[in-house]
């Protein structure tokens, strides 16, 4: 995997753009034979099945490394002459490292060309315990423990196995690799009331090195020997078709449940599936996976998705079977148990986290690196979508196909769902549309991350303090706990650099104390960390606030992710950083930013986030050369100052933007119209104010694209406004109003008011006492969310016929509005829309209703903190 992710690394280098015009005559010759030996690895990697291969990969991933660094040598020494002349080197500069790629292509080559006599294993085959692939009918000691917490989705199961559906039905249980899959199957598999309700019992396991004729023989060896008719001996002389046809005649009889567990592809689904019998009896199949997708194809109702154990069962498990018992069950013997799990688990690998091993070696090796990385980030870390896909990015992980029209962006979003799907990654936090917006890693996948990161020399964890002797030959680091001159001992090749921690440089308390931060921020240790390393492609410092930004930094020419926290504006040097692509810097929230001017020669810049009040200044002609960042694409808190058209017409390719301005602001701002419609590809808009804004409808044009849009500010304006404006933005899917109270109190809309495209209504504080709307101006509204409507009488009467509707959220409104919803269910009640499924009431704060209108699941919440507390309930359940 490491020697995949150096080819992918050092392709990307190779392709970036204009690199020919820095290197001319024979060297241009060398970087297209170097690009062509890399594409040939890259296929030989992604492709090749032959073991052998295996052990050539670290000679691969060292010259390949070797080549990059040479090549992004070349490119510095060519930029710092500022000379494209200079481009004209001597081609023998970059021989040496051709010919170590040639003659590893040569072997490699060699090795293709030739049968292999005997398999090697692979290095990580030591993190997969062979018994996690053994039948678990084999393991009847297994049959009473371990099940605590399945109660509930043994319920579940249950009643799909034995419920009234006549034809064949294939119930899936999916989740992540370890989570209770193969318990939970095998729980409904023993448990009486399915016994009783099937007559034949067939369990058979897929798992990787899926054998069609073994899972054949296995299903034939669980039907009774009654409805077979053949004697087992003579399964030998039967070719695969006639044992296909064996097993499907013994299952059209009776009423069969299959067990088909750890299966891994919609491929070997479509091989198996044809072997069972559709008699329209009641007879199921029971499907076990780790990959969601191949569970939704099996069957595209929704599977059975495993959850993690809930606080009390998780510590039931841990009492009563994770530890032995014959370790005392004193407060300070739990103490250590605390401290040391992580060591045990890292200590066993085999027993611990085999079972894990076995998702991450079935990955294809372009999402293993991908995978990898989440080991970058500490224990429960949550990182943006955004930030993570960028970051996979800048690493080099993700390369386009050729001749694909997608982005490195849509590649890598692709890429997250791949694995989300897999259950290797858990999405955190979504929007109501399931968009993923934050992403985590299991504990214990996190520690086979660090383990196999640090096995194939992919990345090392900086938690143990290390000698110079042991100075780690890695390029990838993550310092997670403060080591005396770790900086010092991290080499020079190194490509990523995260921090989250506190560097051991001088003038360096947790919160560091605003006097001594200029001093701090051009401390020559400083400078002297950062200049050793050139070749730095990403550097996230989390932890540190400098009090200006560190000058050294804009010198690390490769750099393509930079997050560093400061104060003051950004320097002029900082368009010398001509790769960056994400620039994120974290200070004053209330402290206003300014860009300068040459951030129009940064061609790359895709996004901007510097926490305050960012000035971009206008555009102008530099040295001749036409300025605009083409490719940027999410700016957050961009100064109001700065929305002019001259700055929009230079960011064409804008999608998230967020505009900010504040009370030192408002006396210059004119009343003027801010025009956004050459924003022809923005999608989300956010608009703060921390003062009052009069009319702020009638102050912009929005742009037709948009699909996102949040207010947030003490407005005046009429609720028609809203109406005559945002109908016309034909995309429009989201729309927040926070903190936004209108001259008027009622909203009244018309037949023509249609918004075509709504799914989601927010509004908060809105001083809305009236609305007067039915179904037909919200035909596709998902989630309606109302907040602080203290003067609302009623929600109208008409969203109950809104066919689409899942949630209606009321935080903190009046009683009357709440009664308004309860008619409305009613009503469609009475219509036979609805059918009152479950009412409770939970006294902590909210309440929730759960009914169903036109077989649509609609959940109503109601919140009334302040009323429930007072009142004196609390922790009671009605």
């Amino acid at each position: 995997m490491a020697a995949y992710t150096a080819v992918i690394s050092l392709l990307q280098t190779l392709d970036q753009p204009n690199i020919s015009e820095l290197f001319h005559d024979h060297s241009t010759e060398m970087l297209d034979s170097l690009r062509a030996t890399a594409e040939y690895f890259q296929d030989v990697l992604e492709n090749s099945s032959n073991e052998k291969i295996k052990s050539f990969e670290e000679d691969i991933r060292v010259v390949v490394s070797e080549a990059e660094d040479v090549v992004e040598t070349k490119i510095s020494e060519i930029i710092k002459e500022e000379s494209w002349t200079f481009g004209i080197l001597q081609h023998h500069d970059m021989l040496p490292v051709v010919e170590k790629m040639d003659t590893t292509k040569k072997q490699v080559m060699e090795i293709l060309s030739h049968d292999a006599d005997q398999i090697l294993e692979l290095t990580a085959d030591s993190l997969i315990d062979a018994s996690s692939m053994s039948d678990p009918m084999l393991s009847d000691h297994l049959k009473d423990d371990i099940v605590q917490g399945l109660d509930g989705d043994l319920e579940i199961i249950d009643k799909r196995l034995r419920g009234p559906t006549s034809y064949l039905d294939i119930v899936t249980i999916s989740g992540m690799g370890g989570i209770g899959k193969t318990t939970l199957a095998k729980k409904a598999y023993d448990h009486l009331p399915i016994r009783y309700h099937f007559d034949i019992f067939v369990w058979v396991t897929i798992s990787q090195e899926f054998q069609y004729r073994n899972v054949l023989l296995e299903a034939l060896h669980c039907i009774s020997k009654k409805r077979v008719n053949v004697n087992t001996k003579d399964y030998v002389n039967m070719n695969d078709s006639e044992l296909a046809d064996l097993v499907q005649k013994s299952l059209k009889g009776p009423r069969y449940l299959v067990v088909v567990d750890d299966i891994w592809s919609r491929d070997v689904w479509d091989s198996i599936s044809q072997i069972f019998p559709n008699r329209n009896n009641g007879s199921r199949v029971l499907l076990t996976t780790r990959e969601t997708d191949v569970a939704i194809y099996a069957n595209t109702s929704s599977p059975h998705k495993m959850n993690l154990l809930d606080l009390d069962n998780s510590w039931k498990l841990l009492r009563d079977k994770g530890i032995s018992k014959t370790v005392p069950k004193t407060l300070e013997s739990w103490k250590y148990v605390a401290k040391t799990l992580s060591e045990i688990i890292a200590s066993h690998p085999n027993k611990c986290l085999g079972v894990l091993g076995l998702s991450y070696h079935h990955l294809p090796n372009r999402l293993k690196p991908c995978f990898l990385s989440m080991g970058d980030f500490p224990e429960d870390f949550q990182v943006d979508t955004w930030r993570l896909i960028q970051l996979w990015i800048a690493e080099g992980f993700i390369r386009t196909s050729s001749g694909s029209r997608e982005s490195l962006e849509e590649v890598a979003k692709h890429y997250l769902e791949d694995l989300i799907s897999r259950n290797l990654i858990m999405a955190r936090k979504k929007r109501f549309n399931g968009e993923v917006k934050a992403c985590g890693i299991h504990d214990l996948l996190r520690e086979f991350c660090l383990i196999e990161a640090e096995m194939t020399k992919f990345m090392h964890v900086v938690r143990t303090p290390f000698s110079p002797a042991q100075k780690p030959n890695f390029r990838r680091f993550s310092i997670q706990k403060y080591i005396k001159d770790a900086y010092n001992l991290l080499p020079a090749v190194a490509r990523s650099i995260y921090c989250f921690s506190y560097l051991d440089l001088p003038f360096q308390p947790r919160i560091m104390v605003l006097s001594i931060l200029p001093i701090y921020g051009h401390d020559p240790i400083i400078h002297g960390f950062f200049s050793c390393f050139n070749h730095l492609r990403v550097l996230a410092i989390f932890p540190v606030l400098f009090g200006s930004f560190p000058l050294v930094i804009t010198k690390l020419f490769h750099l393509r992710y930079l997050e560093v926290g400061c104060f003051g504006n950004i320097p002029e040097s900082i368009s010398e950083l001509l790769n960056l692509q994400t620039l994120i810097s974290s200070g004053d929230p209330y402290y206003q930013i300014t860009l300068p001017r040459k951030i129009w020669m940064m061609k790359n810049l895709k996004y901007i986030s510097l926490g305050g009040f960012t000035y971009l200044p206008s555009p102008r002609i530099y040295k001749n050369l036409v300025t605009g960042m083409p490719n940027l694409e999410k700016f957050f808190s961009l100064c109001y100052s700065s929305c002019t058209n001259e700055v929009f017409s230079s960011i064409p390719n804008l999608k998230i933007l967020t505009i900010s301005a504040s009370f030192t602001v408002k006396a210059n701002i004119p009343y003027c119209l801010l025009d956004m419609s050459s924003l022809r590809k923005l999608q989300a808009l956010k608009i703060s104010w921390d003062h009052h804004l009069e009319y702020p409808f009638k102050r912009f044009v929005f742009p037709t694209s948009l699909r996102r849009l949040t207010l947030t500010s003490r407005c005046e304006f009429i609720w028609e406004e809203i109406s005559s404006t945002l109908i016309m933005l034909p995309n429009l899917e989201e729309l927040k109003l926070k903190n936004c109270e209108a001259d008027d109190d009622v909203w009244r809309l018309t037949d023509k008011d249609i918004f075509r495209s709504l799914k989601l209504l927010l509004l908060s504080y809105p001083n809305l006492k009236c609305w007067e709307a039915s179904s037909d101006n919200f035909p596709h509204l998902k989630r309606l969310v109302l907040k602080n409507c203290y003067l609302l009488q009623e929600i109208p009467t008409d969203f109950g016929e809104i066919c689409t509707l899942e949630s209606i959220e009321l935080h903190d409104c009046t009683t009357t509005a709440e009664d308004s919803v309860r008619n409305i269910e009613q009503e469609q009640e009475d219509m036979g829309n609805n059918i009152l499924k479950q009412f409770e009431a939970y006294f902590e704060g909210s309440s929730n209703a759960i009914f169903r209108i036109q077989n649509r699941a609609v959940h109503i919440l109601f919140l009334y903190y302040d009323h429930l507390l007072n009142s004196g309930f609390r922790n009671k359940h009605v």
